[in-house]
This record gives C-alpha cells, structure tokens and sequence, in this order.
C-alpha cells in the first residue's frame, strides 16, 4: 500500500510526494519551521488529513459526557458539530490565528467519540446477529472493537497495567503485593494520560486518513514512546503517520520510515531534504540535522572529564563523542565528505598520541586536528593549570610546579620511557601500514602491494629515530615536550597530593572550578594546549 501527501515546491505549490511506508518523519531544529510546514500540509486536504497540535490539555472530567459518534468526530476532527463553522477548520484552529500555539482541550470530546464508535460497533453486530437469526444464517464473529484495540495498545505499552472501561469511565488497574488496585484515568500520571490520549485520537479518526502528529515525544518516556507509536502505526496500517519532531532517537527508532530534514526556514519557505540511504550512522547524522551548531568530533565518553573540558574550550559548537580516536576521525572524514547532508563545519579532535608530525599534518587534510598533548587527562597537568591550582588552593605556585616537574621527568617518565619508545616505534609502523593502497582487484596485486609496503618500512630506522626523540626530551627536561610524547593516563590521578588534597579528587575539583568561579581561568590555561585551526 502506498500513501500521496504534499509538500510545498519553491513558489509554496503543492507537490505530490508518494511512500510505500505508512510513516514519514519530519525532522529539524528548534525554529525551523516544522509546526508551521505541518499546518501547510494540513491545509492540503482539510477532509483527509487530521493534525494533533502539539500543546496539548490532559485534563478531562472523570465522567465522560456521552456523545453521538458523527457529532463526537466532528468536534475531534473539525473542532466544532456546527456545520456553517467547519469551513477550512477554522473554529478548530481559531481562523487562522493558532495553526501551530492553540492548546488542544479536547480530551473528553476523544474519549467520547472512541465510547460512541465503541457502541456504533456493537450495535452494527447485534443488527448483524439478528439478522443472521432470521435467516438461519450462521452468527457472525464477536467484533474487536475500538475499545477493544485500546487496551491491546495500552497493554503494549503498559504491562503492568490493565485499562478499565466501565459505565464510561476509565481506570487504571494493577496488583500491587497481593492486592487490586485501580485509579481513574483523570488521576493518571501525565505519562499515562498522553498514551490514553494520543491513542484514543488515533483509533477514534476514520478510515484512510493522513494523521500529523506535533512532537510525539511529549510526556512521553523514551521507554514507552516507541512502543506506542509503533503500536498505532500496526492497528492504523490505513493512515499515513506524519511526525513532526526534533527528537533524533525517535527518529532514528523509526528506521523503515522516510525521513524529511528541513534545512532551512526564511518564515515563508523551507528548504528541505529527503534523507536517503548513506553509510552514515542514522541517529548520529538525525543528531547532527537536529542542531544548527558547527560540531566537534572528540574521543571519550557522554559527560567523561574530556568531554566536559572540550565543552568548556567550544561552548558554540555541538560535542559528540565518539569514544575511540578511529571513529573520530571516521566520522569526520565521512561527514567532511557529504557536505549536502549538513550545513556546519565538522570538526575533529584527537589525543597526540604517538602520531608523527607527518600523521598529524596529513589528518588535517580532512578538519581533524591534535592536542598539543600527548593525550587528553595531560591537560590537567600542564604547567598553567598546576601553577592555577597551587595559587587557588593556597600552595607556592613555584614550589609546587617544580615538585609535580620532578615527579612526572624522573618519577614516571624516566622510568617507562623505554617501553613509550617501544609503543611509539608499533604506531609508527601501524600507520605506515594504514596508508598502504591494497588493491582489491586480485590476491596477486593485493600481495604485491603489500611486499612493496613491508619493504618500504625501515624497522631499525624508525626504532633509532624514536629513541632519539625520547632521549633527547628526556635530557633536555623540558615539561611541555614532555606531557607533549608521554602518555600515561593515571599521572593526572596521583598528582592531588602535592596540593594537599586526595589524589582521586584532582581531576574532580579542577572540572568544579571551570564549572564555577575559576572558568575563564582555566580556559585560558589550556587554550594552548588545543589546536588553533579550530575557531572558537
């Protein structure tokens, strides 16, 4: 089956858009005009497309005042059963005055109709049985009715929990340590009435409608957002389901759907794009669509020390972390690469390591640029940030540095730098070898390659010249070229005790400080120590 809706071509004209898929998700950023380009599509087709606003009332009376079906539809789908005020839905959108603000206080008027197509069902089948009575026909099956599929989609979503439908009230039902326990749907949590809501509206339009549905994440926990709306779309397999959303989870959770990104809005067009297949990570790219920041690829973890010191140092630009340097620096290159997809500058950042200057220079061929350290907890040992702390603790700033000098050189450093000569010369190598063209046409080409490569690499050579550079930063005892090729990732977490407090609380307090009083300090410590290629 597949579905026809509009979106507007450059002079705002109607252009028929088909789908095989009975959703479509519109995603963008905050102010990019996704409300707004869900009232347009809405006045389309007023009689075929219904549009649940975002703003939405959750509060209803506990006992439902009772409504004929036809009069019950047209208060939902109208917003009024007077016929001289339906034209062009305009009593149900205030004539234009709130396409996309009004807050939707229908929630009695939904249950109602779902109660009234409820009855409209069961007398369709007593009609049925009697006339199969008189005929001597065989019954006809007991129906599954709208009420029927309402407590199907909230067990779906509710487990735990039973929906009751009695003399035209509704409850929650549970067992709670042995006992029953039951609340009116009126003292539902506010999770609790959206699904009852947005369920009931759903199930209660009639056949063959496209359904828009503002922000569908509202009050809902992404825990139970997904199975709602995968649910409805399952018992609704007659509508096209259009979100509307800048939640990037949802929309990536959507994954047979087609997916719209508006790129931009001037307040009267918008220029959007089709998201089509790419070897781009969905929800990463959703993430990046939903954002209108430049971004900044960087290695740790959500809300790790690094990330928070690159949020500290970029506070303009959209921080995804991508836990090792290799997916940085994938992910940079790919989104560097595909250009129409996006319209921010991409950037990475990775540790030094133990990368050459010629590594270091060719990665900035693709925006992806180092630290001026070897990896990224040196940064709370640079000579800036300790003389910092020292003053702020009430240590001798000079005394203190030279101690944690002293340390690091001849405590740590002198005493590994034979096996960080030995990683250095094994990511030397590494990376010779990753630049290595294998071709992909026969085995014999591909080993021929790869002789050429092995030739090409100088062990001893490589060996001598990394232990020449270690050596001599070692007898030069300069700290920068130091925590500049040293990497030791616990060094940051044993220094705490040269100002006076545990070491494990070092890193903690230095994160609490740029988060509080100390922020344009400690900045302006460590923007040394970040590439300059990336504007602030």
């Amino acid at each position: 089956m597949s579905f026809i809706y509009n979106l507007p071509d450059e002079q705002l004209n109607p252009k028929q858009c088909e789908t095989d898929s009975n959703a479509l998700v519109i995603i963008g950023a905050n102010g990019a005009g996704k409300s707004k380009l869900g009232a347009w599509i809405e006045q389309q087709d007023l009689e075929n497309i219904h549009r649940i606003g975002a703003q939405r009332n959750l509060n209803f009376n506990e006992n439902i005042t009772l409504k004929s079906y036809s009069q019950a539809e047209d208060i939902v789908f109208w917003g009024t059963a007077e016929e001289n005020q339906k034209n062009g839905k305009g009593y149900r959108w205030e004539w234009g005055k709130s396409y996309t603000t009004k807050l939707m206080n229908d929630f009695e008027d939904v249950l109602a109709a779902l109660i009234a197509l409820k009855n409209n069902e069961n007398d369709n089948f007593v009609n049925q049985c009697k006339k199969a009575e008189e005929t001597n026909n065989e019954k006809p099956h007991t129906p599954v009715t709208s009420i029927d599929k309402l407590s199907y989609i909230w067990n779906d979503v509710f487990p735990q929990r039973d929906l009751l439908i009695e003399d035209s009230k509704f409850y929650a039902f549970l067992q709670k340590n042995g006992k029953e326990m039951r609340y009116s749907a009126n003292q539902m949590s506010d999770g609790e009435r959206s699904v009852l809501y947005l369920a009931s509206q759903v199930l209660c339009v009639p056949k063959n409608k496209i359904l828009i549905i503002d922000e569908p994440e509202i009050h809902l926990h992404r825990s139970i957002m997904n199975r709602l709306w995968k649910a409805l779309e399952k018992h609704r397999q007659d509508c096209l389901f259009i979100y509307i959303t800048h939640d990037t989870q949802f929309a990536a959770m959507h994954g047979n759907a087609d997916k719209i990104w508006i790129q931009d809005y001037d307040g009267e067009h918008w220029k959007f794009k089709k998201i089509e297949d790419n070897d781009l990570p969905e929800e990463l790219l959703l993430d990046i669509l939903g954002n209108r920041n430049n971004v900044l690829f960087v290695e740790g973890e959500k809300n790790s020390f690094d990330v928070q010191l690159y949020g500290a140092l970029y506070p303009s630009y959209h921080i995804i972390p991508c836990g090792s340097c290799s997916q940085v620096i994938e992910r940079t290159k790919v989104f560097n690469n595909n250009p129409s997809l996006h319209n921010c500058k991409v950037y990475g950042i990775i540790d030094r390591d133990y990368r050459s200057d010629y590594e270091i220079e060719k990665y900035k061929e693709n925006n992806i640029f180092t630290l001026n350290v070897a990896e990224v907890e040196n940064l709370f040992i640079t000579e800036e940030l300790i003389r910092l702390m020292a003053e702020h603790m009430g240590k001798e700033a000079n005394t203190t540095f030279e101690e944690i000098k002293k340390y690091v050189i001849h405590t740590r450093f002198s005493h590994q730098i034979e096996s960080q000569i030995c990683q250095s010369v094994v990511a030397q190598i590494k990376y010779k070898l990753s630049c290595v063209d294998i071709s992909k046409q026969n085995s014999e080409k591909a080993k021929a390659s790869l002789e050429t490569a092995f030739k090409s690499i100088n062990y001893e050579q490589v060996s001598s010249n990394e232990t020449e550079k270690f050596q001599k930063i070692l007898s030069e005892q300069n700290y920068a070229d130091v925590i500049k090729v040293f990497n030791e990732k616990g060094i940051a977490k044993s220094i705490g005790q040269y100002f006076n407090i545990d070491n494990s609380s070092y890193c903690t307090t230095v994160i609490s400080l740029l988060n509080g009083s100390k922020h344009n300090d400690i900045v302006a410590a460590l923007l040394p120590y970040f590439p300059t290629e990336i504007p602030r």
